[in-house]
């Protein structure tokens, strides 16, 4: 009797695992069917992620081949890392590093004026005048690439251009821009603060938004200035909200933006202007040397998820992060 119950109650605890796992499957079905509709509104995001990113991780195995088209992925020869040791023993690879590596440095050392912009729509109380300056920050957001850079060229030429007229207006000669390689580090990366400066302070202006008003009421009352408001209310708030921008803002570290760059670039400026998104651009379409660009856009990818992991963990410490 007492075997028999012992039988019983072991085939009890080993039925419980697996009994215990269909309530919560029943259970996770019913809410999908609940909150179909959210999964529906998502289908489309996940589709596009598995399409156009995901699927196509499929042909990075070209990397590590002989690519030719007549062949197919698959019988194309296996060469290993003959690509990847090429580029890295060419000529122009510290050249397409270091410009990649300084103009994302450029543009990193800019990041907190989106900041500080934010805080000083944040603290303007006409509201006519605040609604004129956010509208003229952010305008320039929604011009095109190729519209943009149109003006640049058009404002910057040493004949015609505004800025050429001023120079000349002050008595000095006129600089010709867009040829000298000297300049399209700084030409390219403040155009490009001025395009985003007021589209990358929106995000802060909904965190400061989120602020409770009674800790600056309180704040008056103990006699706290404008100043130490900002500093010890504003800042420490968006704190969580900088630290996720700028973790993936160096997810992106390694990735410039390619149209942008190629609109600007002429065979004058290309010592400074030849990225590793434009030097892939180049031998991977121009020249059909798939199995080498692709080789070449993969130690890019590669880079970023390192330094995309390394920042993450090192924000970690501070409580906020990504994962």
């Amino acid at each position: 009797m007492n075997s028999q119950q012992n039988m019983n109650m072991s085939g009890a605890d080993d039925a419980s695992p697996v009994s215990a796992r269909l309530p919560v499957r029943k259970l996770k079905l019913k809410k999908m069917l609940k909150y179909w509709q959210l999964y529906v509104l998502l289908a489309p995001a996940l589709i596009y992620f598995l399409v156009f990113k995901y699927y196509p991780m499929y042909g990075v195995q070209i990397a590590f081949k002989n690519f030719m088209a007549t062949k197919g992925i698959w019988g194309s020869d296996w060469v290993g890392f003959d690509h990847f040791i090429r580029f890295f023993n060419s000529h122009f690879f510290w050249d397409l590093l270091w410009n990649t590596l300084a103009i994302n440095l450029y543009q990193l050392a800019l990041f907190p004026i989106s900041i500080i912009v934010a805080l000083s729509l944040n603290e303007l109380k006409n509201g006519s005048f605040k609604k004129i300056a956010q509208t003229i920050t952010y305008a320039p957001h929604f011009i095109s690439v190729v519209v943009f850079v149109g003006m640049i060229i058009a404002f910057l030429d040493p004949m015609t251009g505004i800025v050429n007229h001023f120079i000349q207006f002050l008595g000095f000669e006129p600089i010709n821009f867009m040829t000298d390689p000297a300049w399209f580090k700084t030409i390219y990366v403040f155009s490009g603060e001025w395009q985003n400066l007021g589209w990358g302070a929106i995000i802060y202006l909904a965190a400061l938004a989120g602020i409770d008003p009674q800790l600056h009421e309180a704040a008056k009352v103990d006699g706290a200035s404008r100043w130490q408001r900002i500093w010890k209310i504003n800042i420490p708030y968006l704190m969580p909200t900088i630290i996720i921008l700028l973790i993936l803002n160096m997810g992106n570290f390694m990735s410039v933006g390619f149209e942008k760059i190629l609109l600007m670039q002429n065979p004058l400026n290309l010592e400074a202007s030849q990225v590793i998104q434009t030097y892939v651009y180049d031998i991977g379409i121009l020249t059909g040397q798939f199995s080498y660009s692709t080789a070449v856009g993969l130690f890019n990818s590669v880079v970023n998820l390192a330094i995309l992991v390394f920042f993450n963990r090192l924000a970690r410490r501070t409580g906020t992060s990504l994962w």
